[in-house]
């Protein structure tokens, strides 16, 4: 197991592996992710590794896969949410600073205070999505994946723009609607 987890990082892998034998430390030991099982594992095994699987079940893995890339996911969706609000909500008060309005649509304390509701109502419905199990049929992301993709810039460039054409819409027709 060793010289195995040694030639995948040395070619540029990412490495787990698994083992439950004082025989597996080494490999455990120099693996990205070394997996210990909780019961039949040697303490030496358990102190190798940097996860401990608890109830030695091999679907536990694979739970934490499936976890572990709907969080990833989901921190995403997140980011693109909040950029696009506050890129919305800067962009609205500069517009509207540079037309020289008399007022600005927000005031500093309900931007904080949009902010505020739109971080919790966010947070708690991307947290509570639960993983599905398409997550196993994609390939992982890599190491150096970038938090926010180009796509991700696209969509924010674009949802923004919309949404500050309809506000502004709203702020100088509004009136007459």
């Amino acid at each position: 197991k060793f010289l195995m987890v040694s030639t995948l990082k040395e070619v540029g892998e990412i490495v787990a592996v698994t083992g439950d034998g004082t025989n597996d430390a080494p490999a455990l030991k120099k693996a990205h992710v070394g997996l210990a099982m909780g019961i039949a594992g040697t303490d030496v095994a358990k102190e190798a590794s940097k996860i401990i699987i608890m109830d030695d079940n091999f679907a536990s893995i694979v739970r934490a896969v499936v976890w572990g890339r709907s969080v990833f996911d989901n921190i995403r969706k997140f980011l693109q949410f909040q950029l696009t609000i506050n890129f919305v909500a800067c962009a609205i008060t500069f517009l509207s600073k540079c037309v020289q309005l008399e007022d600005y649509p927000l005031n500093a304390v309900q931007l904080l205070w949009v902010n505020l509701i739109m971080d919790s109502l966010a947070a708690l419905a991307l947290a509570t999505e639960p993983p599905t199990p398409d997550l196993l049929y994609r390939p992982p992301y890599g190491r150096d994946a970038p938090l926010i993709t180009a796509r991700m810039f696209k969509n924010i460039i674009a949802q923004g723009i919309l949404q500050i054409a309809i506000l502004m819409a709203l702020l100088f027709i509004g009136h007459s609607i």
